[in-house]
């Protein structure tokens, strides 16, 4: 009995691509790679599938909106409206919401993924950190990774803008403030920015090319490299069973993963789609047009933006005047400063961090976080640092739901903006050294069975049997700290790149890295074999 074989008209236009771009070893060879399984890589691809949707949605809303700040009266059906006098881009949005058949809908459903987008990069970054997968060869990824972040908040910024209604409004008007307070230039920023003084007639429509073209174009790229980069360095992957330094472990890019990555495709968008069904967000037609004198109580921005809010309201009313010049200290610091640690940290981090240890090589497993306390405390520290911020960018709600004063809230903010983060770094790392001395016991001593046992001599004992192979093949995945070289060998001279301020800032560093370290007595393995349906693939440097 013969094979089957493709129709003609299939088999025909393959073997001509194939011919000329050899697509099909290229096809073989990639449908084979093996992603690891674990639930936290998921977080990467639910930012994946809301950018998805964020430009299908998009696509759609753009055939009906209208970039353009020009008067008209509203005569839609919307009936207490009827009659004011609104921008064109506010009476376009109007319309899409109760005109255009499901254009709420998609209006709702692009909001939600936008928030949803931001989200799920922010935990993908966390999980990234606290996990040590940041490390060489994927600092690029890491800086892609922020890089993305940073301009989805310009991009969430410049989309909820456009409808021109009080509450963007609002925004657009802080936007300008912070413009102003650049020193020398600010004026000039400003003026360039709204094309004339506030609001003026050219900066919705600016917006609007920022926001469908030029941002999504830059965010497409990054994607882009993000993905090629992943695929020729491969996944990191957790500290399991039969997964080394040199092997990735995991099922098959086909026909497994692309079964459960379209599967969870499918969620991302159900889920985003009932959020935009059942839970109201942005209701522009209860804030009204845009009003300079006019602004909506417990006025919130979306959530990645609540850090630029809450700095702004905790910042004491400081400016210099030197001159015959003004210079706005309470607008410049809350702009530049807060994400400028973050960020500015976050980039630097794994060069810091390696040059602080000493490590140098390649890493493909990842670390637990525990096992890395001083990483594991400082992201704590900025994970607290950024929450306190997003918190006081609601003092004025928070005042009023706790029925206390809105100064008691801007101080207990103000406070806490420094003491929150060293207390959460203190904190983190005595719990994380814990962890680890539990992990030594178990190690040393197995884990606790239940039974109680009596000596001759009349003492009761709780009898404790090994861990699990699986549980200790994670426990002895620690690395033990590698201790920096002496400053000075047995003939007294000094190492390389001990002498100096930065040499003996790197030593104490070091050693305030590694000094607490609790070590995990390592066992040999033998080979086993791997489980039946999944794959290796051997990573080369």
């Amino acid at each position: 009995m013969s094979e089957a074989t493709a129709p003609k008209a299939v088999e025909a236009p393959l073997t001509f691509l194939d011919d000329r771009l050899g697509s099909t070893t290229f096809f073989k060879r990639n449908m084979k790679k093996v992603f690891p399984d674990h639930w936290s890589f998921m977080l990467g691809e639910i930012a994946l599938y809301s950018f998805i949707i964020l430009l299908l949605t998009g696509v759609f809303l753009t055939l009906w909106f209208r970039p353009s700040m020009g008067e008209v009266v509203y005569d839609g059906s919307y009936v207490p409206l009827k009659g004011v006098k609104m921008s064109e881009a506010y009476a376009s949005t109007l319309h899409i919401s109760f005109d255009v058949r499901g254009g709420l809908l998609m209006r709702q459903i692009h909001h939600w993924a936008a928030l949803l987008f931001m989200a799920s990069i922010l935990a993908h970054m966390l999980r990234v950190f606290f996990t040590g997968a940041y490390r060489k060869p994927r600092e690029l990824n890491w800086l892609i990774g922020i890089g993305m972040f940073t301009l989805g908040m310009l991009e969430g910024l410049a989309g909820y803008s456009l409808p021109d209604d009080l509450l963007s409004g609002t925004g657009l008007r802080i936007t300008q403030g912070v413009a102003e307070g650049i020193p020398v230039v600010g004026t000039y920023v400003y003026m360039f920015l709204f094309g004339g003084e506030f609001p003026g007639q050219d900066i919705v429509p600016r917006l609007y090319m920022v926001h469908i073209l030029l941002i999504p174009a830059l965010l497409l790229g990054l994607v882009t490299a993000h993905m090629m980069i992943m695929w020729v360095q491969k996944h990191t992957a957790m500290p399991v069973k039969n997964q080394s330094e040199k092997q990735v472990y995991g099922y098959p890019f086909y026909p497994v993963f692309m079964a459960k990555t379209g599967a969870y495709f499918l969620f991302t968008f159900g889920v985003v789609a009932l959020f935009g069904a059942f839970a109201q967000i942005n209701p522009i037609w209860l804030f009204g047009p845009y009003d300079p004198g006019a602004i909506s109580s417990a006025s919130q921005p979306d959530w990645y933006m609540g850090v630029l809010e809450g700095s702004l309201r905790i910042m004491p009313g400081w400016e210099i005047n030197a001159w015959g010049h003004t210079l706005s200290l309470s607008v410049l610091i809350p702009a530049a400063l807060p994400l400028g640690i973050v960020f500015g940290g976050a980039a630097a981090w794994p060069w810091v961090e390696a040059w602080v240890t000493g490590d140098k090589r390649h890493h493909h497993v990842n670390t637990r976080p525990r096992n890395a306390p001083v990483r594991t405390a400082t992201g704590v520290a900025a994970v607290t640092f950024y929450g306190l911020l997003w918190l006081a960018g609601a003092n004025d709600v928070l005042a009023d739901k706790f029925h206390v004063s809105l100064f008691a809230t801007t101080w207990f903010f103000r406070v806490t903006f420094f003491v929150g983060p060293v207390i959460a770094f203190i904190v983190t790392k005595r719990i994380c050294l814990g962890l680890q001395r539990k992990d030594a016991d178990i190690v040393g001593h197995g884990v606790e069975s239940g039974v109680i046992l009596m000596s001759p001599d009349g003492k009761f004992s709780e009898r404790h049997e090994p861990a699990r192979d699986e549980e200790k093949h994670v426990l002895l995945s620690k690395e033990n700290a590698r201790l920096q070289p002496p400053d000075r060998d047995a003939s007294g001279i000094p190492a390389p790149g001990s002498k100096g301020p930065i040499g003996h800032l790197r030593s104490r560093l070091n050693r305030a890295w590694t000094y607490d370290d609790i070590p995990v007595e390592e066992h040999e393995h033998g080979h086993e074999e791997i489980e039946s349906g999944r794959t290796s693939q051997e990573i080369k440097h």
